[in-house]
C-alpha cells in the first residue's frame, strides 16, 4: 500500500465475534493532517474499528496500517507515535492528576524540561490546575476526560484516535478541545474521531465516513454529501437519511 500521503490505511477489514461481523469488509484511508469523522449509530462498528487500529483487538481478516506500519506486526512501534482517547476515561484512580501526567510523560519519553512547561499549562487550560494534587478517584467523568485528553496532548502524537472525546465535557472545555483539534490538524497531526456530536463533525471534519452494521454507507466531504443528498441541509439530516433514522414528524402517534 502507498502510505506516503496516508496516516491510516485500511483494506477489507473484518472483525467477527462468533458469527457476528462487527466490522464487515471495510476499506478506507485517512490522509496525514486530516480530521476524519467516523460516524454511525450505537453498535455500528465504530469502536471496534478504533480498537483494531490501536492494537486493543486483533482483526479477523484484512489489513490495516498506521503511518506505514502493520497493526499486527508493528504495533509496539505504532504505539509510540499515536494517541488514544477512549469513550471511557480509564485512569489510575489513586494517582493525583499531576502524577498521572508525569507518568504519561515518562512512558512516552517526553523530555523533563518539556514536561515541566507543558503539564501546568495543560492542567490550567482545562481548569484542572487547582486539582493537580487531588486523587483522580474524586474527579467527575468530565474531569477525568479532560485529564486523559491532556495526557495525549502532552506527548504530541502524529495520529490521534478519539472515541467520543467530547462526552462529559462542559461547553467551555468542548470548545477548547474543538479549537485544539483544528490547530493540530493545521500543524500536520491526523485526527480520527468517532462522535455523536454531528454539529462538531460538520464544522471541523475534512471528510466524513458514515457506517452502520459494520459497513461503510457514505464517505466524502460534507459539501459533497450535501450535493448527493438533496434532502439534507445539515449533517444531521444527511446522517438520518443515510442510516434510516426517524426524521421530524415521524415519531409514534402515541407519544
Amino acid at each position: 500500500m502507498d502510505n506516503i500521503n496516508n496516516a491510516v490505511e485500511v483494506r477489507n477489514l473484518v472483525k467477527k465475534y462468533g458469527d457476528f461481523k462487527a466490522v464487515n469488509d471495510v476499506s478506507f484511508n485517512v490522509k496525514k493532517g486530516e480530521i476524519f469523522a467516523f460516524l454511525g449509530p450505537n453498535g455500528a462498528g465504530k469502536t471496534t474499528t478504533v480498537k483494531v487500529l490501536t492494537g486493543l483487538l486483533k482483526p479477523t481478516s484484512g489489513e490495516a496500517e498506521i503511518l506505514g506500519m502493520n497493526v499486527l506486526t508493528e504495533m509496539d512501534s505504532i504505539k509510540n507515535r499515536i494517541g488514544f482517547v477512549p469513550d471511557q476515561p480509564y485512569v489510575y484512580p489513586y494517582l493525583t492528576a499531576f502524577e498521572y501526567m508525569r507518568i504519561i510523560g515518562d512512558i512516552y519519553k517526553v523530555p523533563m524540561d518539556q514536561q515541566r512547561k507543558m503539564i501546568p499549562e495543560l492542567l490550567e487550560m482545562f481548569s484542572l490546575d487547582d486539582r493537580a494534587d487531588k486523587i483522580i478517584d474524586s474527579f467527575s467523568h468530565g474531569m477525568k476526560q479532560k485529564l486523559v485528553i491532556s495526557g495525549v496532548l502532552l506527548h504530541k502524537p502524529e495520529v490521534m484516535f478519539l472515541d467520543e472525546p467530547l462526552v462529559g465535557l462542559d461547553p467551555k472545555s468542548a470548545r477548547i478541545v474543538k479549537d485544539i483539534f483544528t490547530r493540530l490538524s493545521s500543524q500536520g497531526t491526523t485526527l480520527f474521531m468517532c462522535t455523536h456530536v454531528l454539529e462538531i463533525a460538520q464544522k471541523i471534519a475534512d471528510r466524513i465516513c458514515i457506517v452502520n452494521d459494520g459497513k461503510i454507507l457514505a464517505l466524502d466531504t460534507f459539501e459533497n454529501l450535501q450535493k448527493k443528498d438533496s434532502g439534507g441541509s445539515d449533517l444531521e439530516s444527511i446522517y438520518l437519511n443515510i442510516t434510516g433514522g426517524l426524521a421530524a414528524g415521524e415519531l409514534p402517534e402515541g407519544l
